[in-house]
């Protein structure tokens, strides 16, 4: 048997594990065995889950858990291979050097790409600053001195793809790893990388939670193994690809992958409709003490909230350029799955990164309903619901800690500190693009912020 082509996957966390290896188990289960995967990560934050899997040779299990309770256990086979840390990321860098690696595939978190509302990279980033000058704090460090060995092995070419909720991200990590690459004088991976390197966009979708505490226990029990890191998600599950992998790529067809000419529609579907709501969902259920996001979406006035922004802004943005997604069906399957009370998916994990969140995935929205002729009285509620949960976290308020990668701390405290904090936050550039110098638009989001204080009042 010929040896299998490995497919390097960089953020070895619950997510990958219960989305892109379940498809590879899949294909296995199916006898192909032609890929493998290979994880590893950037950041030391996850050896003790990795020390686990190397004890049990890569295998875990995963447990899906439908909106109605229906739980479905399934052993994962598919990580061949578990790169431990260490500062240099020597060994990820290597396996990525591997002429048998035809695929690096990324999840990183929107926060990972350090792109400005131009796309532009966070030049003055600390750990954009120091892979500038030879680290590897990113994906964008990381990456290029994998295609430095590359090209130094005469590898051949590979396909860099990014699972991550960035609009067009295979496109928007390749604007930023050229911009990264530029600022780094590195002219000879620039000179191979058009002939060499693919950046397909993606669109992944699973909801999954951090694992519940008893969740060991109940694989015991149902199963009868004995497993140290099984991972939980929900049921539903999709993947779709832009097909565009220039050194070959598995059948992921033949398991329900959908190989696309375009993510687009998908992405802006999924992006808006989902991320955006689960997010908002997920900040006004912190402001009335909430835990769960289950417990938000079943809560009246919050559903309202992303219902009407979905409705009455988002669907009328999305229909302009597409007609053949029901998108009001997926409105429904989405707020449906956010629903399901047995998954447990905290607000804490979903709340986190809104300083990226709200330029990518809420901006637009805003920017395109004044386009239309429409006041988007409804998406300007998200970002004035965010100006009080961040309030609160200023006060220290908040009943958990809030995690964003790119949250300047004194900055955020000077804003709530000066005599206007809500004009500062209006005509934040870095948030709302375009809109931060338009006087209405600060109108807008004023009376926004004061419902909010008055709905929680």
């Amino acid at each position: 048997m010929s040896t299998p082509y490995t497919w390097l996957h960089i953020g070895l966390g619950s997510f990958h594990r219960a989305h892109q290896a379940w498809y590879f188990n899949q294909l296995m289960r199916n006898g192909d065995h032609s890929w493998q995967i290979a994880a590893g990560n950037i950041r030391n934050d996850s050896e003790a889950t990795i020390e686990t899997l190397q004890r049990q040779h890569g295998e875990y299990v995963l447990e899906t858990v439908t909106p109605r309770g229906h739980r479905h256990h399934e052993l994962i086979k598919s990580i061949k291979k578990l790169i431990p840390w260490q500062a240099d990321l020597a060994p990820l860098i290597s396996c990525g050097a591997e002429p048998n690696t035809k695929v690096i595939a990324f999840t990183v978190t929107e926060s990972g790409y350090y792109l400005d509302t131009e796309f532009n990279l966070q030049i003055n980033n600390p750990d954009i600053k120091q892979d500038l000058q030879g680290g590897n704090q990113t994906i964008y460090g990381t990456i290029s001195k994998i295609l430095e060995q590359r090209i130094e092995q005469q590898a051949g070419p590979v396909t860099l793809l990014s699972c991550d909720n960035v609009r067009h991200n295979g496109q928007r990590f390749r604007d930023g790893l050229i911009e990264f690459l530029n600022l780094t004088h590195n002219a000879k991976v620039l000179g191979w990388l058009a002939d060499n390197v693919s950046f397909p966009n993606s669109m992944v979708d699973r909801i999954t939670p951090k694992p519940e505490p008893n969740l060991t226990d109940r694989v015991l029990d149902k199963t009868g193994v004995h497993d140290g890191a099984p991972v939980m998600g929900e049921s539903f599950i999709q993947w779709v690809l832009e097909d565009n992998f220039i050194a070959g790529r598995p059948k992921l067809e033949e398991v329900g992958v959908e190989l696309v000419a375009s993510v687009d529609p998908y992405e802006e579907a999924k992006i808006r409709i989902l991320n955006v709501s689960h997010a908002g969902i997920a900040w006004t259920g912190a402001l009335i003490g909430q835990k769960y996001i289950h417990e938000s979406t079943q809560t009246g006035f919050i559903r309202e909230i992303v219902y009407k922004y979905i409705t009455r802004d988002v669907i009328p943005c999305l229909s302009q350029h597409q007609n053949d997604i029901d998108f009001y069906q997926y409105r429904d399957v989405v707020l449906d799955r956010f629903t399901n009370e047995h998954i447990k998916d905290t607000i804490q994990r979903v709340s986190g990164d809104g300083f990226s969140k709200i330029p990518a995935m809420i901006t637009p929205t805003l920017v395109e309903s004044y386009a239309q002729g429409r006041v988007p009285k409804a998406t300007a509620s998200l970002p004035a619901i965010f100006y009080v949960f961040m309030q609160e976290w200023h006060i220290g308020r908040l009943a958990f800690d809030y995690y964003d990668g790119i949250l300047d701390s004194a900055s955020v405290h000077q804003m709530y500190e000066a005599d206007d904090p809500i004009h500062l936050y209006a005509s934040n550039q870095s948030l709302f693009g375009e809109l931060a110098q338009k006087p209405e638009f600060e109108a807008l989001l004023r009376n926004r912020i004061e419902a909010v204080y008055a709905l929680l009042s």
